[in-house]
């Protein structure tokens, strides 16, 4: 009833809006229009034929500001989202947004220096091709394949066959965005989805190649295993081949991070045939990006392989056995040497590689590195004799690569604890930030904030940076005590203070799962100092553990 008494007003403040929007003038109107879709999108239901037609006509006409025209079309995905039903029942204004959408995904720079860049700059959201994809992507998963596949079947084809490589990048482009909403409707066609990209992995401009490889990227992850069970053939051989357009780095580097979405989820026995020529061209490619680093700086490519050739190990276990020397000798170069500060991503990534292999191959094989490896970290983890700064990107891969590490050589691991443990306690005592705002406060979540609403006028926020740290941390932390067992027992009392306040901590579920699945192996770990002393850490872990099993409301960690 309240409602039906505003639908009168809705109408005029609509004009509001319209008037606002032509004039350019306050986008205030508008925001709250946003706002208002996303709380009470059935506020909209009677208006809503002519707020389509109106946001349709603003995103179509050009003249309009950009900011404009993606501040309307957020408009559109925000009712998509909070009422896809209704939207539903509207389904003749689908085709001409997907195709706006599409249209806006053509609006790219030539630049002409785009491929050979080393340097690549996060993604500038305010540009029309940005954000029409993430629309695309949003509207997809709101409404399902079956309202948006047809549309982008009709759609796609045409762009592909253009002779404007805008056209085909954005018609690639727009396979990868929809594929997670659409998975149903596209698993049923993959083939002919799959076939139809190929042509373009030799597409003459390279950004329609690094599309393609986008959307087979996309692909294999969404439609993991089957992608690759049925299309390791077709699709293998083009990426592989594309390895060599060194011309232009980041077609390379976006190939191999392909390569990576494929081999993360391959069964193995998919992997085993290509291994052999897989680690050819990855030996030959690590060995001349490492020459180039040297000579000419440029470390794209190079970092990009290191995580290819880790997740081909890490899916191979032991079969990468015959191949460990090939890259091992590269590899512990690169660690040894990488000790700039702009080559600290670099050395991170080859640190986990190495670790990764380790794991693969196991004790045996890696037995005769394992020492001078470790030295490498433990000089790693300190620069010029202080801790890593708590940012510096090689952290978290360390973190992961000493458990690693724990696991392939066991209890000798006990002497490397008093470097390993510091900054590993450090992560796992990470305290977020947060805050509780007002429900009208605009506040950026692209800061790394995440709200949830606690009541009409309050939300209650949390600053991400430095979560998963600490999740990974609290992870390690699991590792440590159940590899070593009573060679951890030096660290027990102090891990068990730090883990079993976490069984509360609300803002990550893993965190609590992590604490909640270190505390048996903690009173393992000391059980050689007696009952009296299990019974000690046991008094303190019970209380708390009780209440947790009460409030948890996450079944998997209960």
């Amino acid at each position: 009833e309240v409602l039906r008494f505003f639908f009168d007003f809705l109408n005029l403040r609509f004009l509001g809006v319209e008037d606002c929007v032509v004039a350019e003038d306050d986008d205030g109107p508008l925001k709250s229009f946003v706002e208002l879709a996303e709380k009470l999108p059935k506020f909209l239901r009677p208006g809503l034929d002519q707020l389509m037609e109106f946001a349709l006509r603003v995103i179509a006409n050009t003249n309009f500001a950009d900011s404009w025209r993606q501040l309307v079309l957020e408009l559109v995905i925000t009712i998509c989202e909070a009422a896809p039903a209704m939207i539903r029942k509207k389904d003749k204004y689908i085709a001409p947004l997907v195709v706006q959408m599409l249209q806006m995904m053509t609006d790219l720079e030539d630049e002409e220096n785009w491929a050979m860049e080393d340097e690549v700059e996060d993604v500038d959201s305010d540009e029309n091709c940005v954000a029409a994809e993430a629309a695309l992507d949003r509207l997809a998963c709101a409404l399902g394949g079956k309202m948006v596949m047809p549309h982008i079947i009709q759609a796609v084809p045409p762009m592909l066959q253009s002779k404007e490589w805008k056209h085909r990048y954005a018609g690639l482009m727009a396979i990868s965005a929809s594929a997670e909403g659409c998975k149903k409707a596209m698993e049923a066609n993959l083939a002919g989805i799959v076939m139809a990209c190929l042509p373009y992995i030799t597409d003459e401009h390279p950004r329609v190649r690094f599309a393609c490889c986008n959307a087979l990227g996309q692909m294999a992850t969404d439609f993991s295993p089957l992608f690759q069970k049925k299309m390791h053939d077709k699709v293998l051989p083009g990426l592989i081949h594309l390895l060599d357009d060194d011309a232009h780095p980041r077609v390379q580097s976006h190939t191999a991070a392909a390569l990576v979405n494929f081999f993360e989820e391959c069964p193995q026995n998919v992997l085993l045939p290509y291994l052999p020529n897989l680690c050819q061209k990855m030996q030959a490619t690590l060995e001349k990006k490492t020459m180039e680093l040297v000579q000419t700086h440029r470390k794209l490519v190079l970092e990009q392989i290191i995580t290819t050739i880790a997740t081909i190990a890490d899916t191979a276990e032991n079969h990468f056995t015959p191949f460990y020397q090939n890259f091992m000798p590269n590899l512990k170069y690169i660690m040894e040497n990488a000790n700039d500060k702009e080559l600290r991503l670099l050395r991170g990534k080859t640190i986990e590689c190495i670790s990764l292999i380790g794991l693969a191959v196991g004790k045996e094989v890696f037995l005769s590195d394992a020492e001078q490896i470790m030295n490498m970290l433990l000089k790693a983890q300190t620069d010029d004799g202080e801790q890593l700064e708590a940012d510096d990107p090689q952290v978290s891969y360390m973190i992961s690569a000493w458990a690693r590490m724990c696991k392939i050589i066991g209890p000798q691991f006990t002497a490397y604890l008093p470097v390993v443990m510091p900054p590993l306690l450090r992560a796992a005592q990470i305290k977020p930030e947060v805050a509780l705002v007002d429900s009208d406060d605009q506040v950026d979540e692209d800061e790394g904030w995440e709200f949830v609403p606690l009541s009409d006028q309050q939300k209650f926020g949390v600053k991400t940076a430095g979560l998963e740290d600490k999740n990974t941390a609290c992870q390690m932390l699991v590792c440590y005590a159940r590899e070593l067992k009573e060679g951890f027992a030096g660290y027990t009392e102090q891990v068990v203070r730090i883990m079993v306040p976490l069984l509360k901590f609300y803002f990550h579920d893993l965190i609590r799962s992590a604490a909640a699945e270190s505390l048996p192996f903690l009173l393992e770990s000391v059980k050689h100092k007696g009952d009296d002393y299990v019974r000690d850490m046991w008094n303190y872990i019970c209380p708390e553990l009780f209440k947790s099993l009460q409030t948890e409301m996450e079944p998997d960690i209960l």
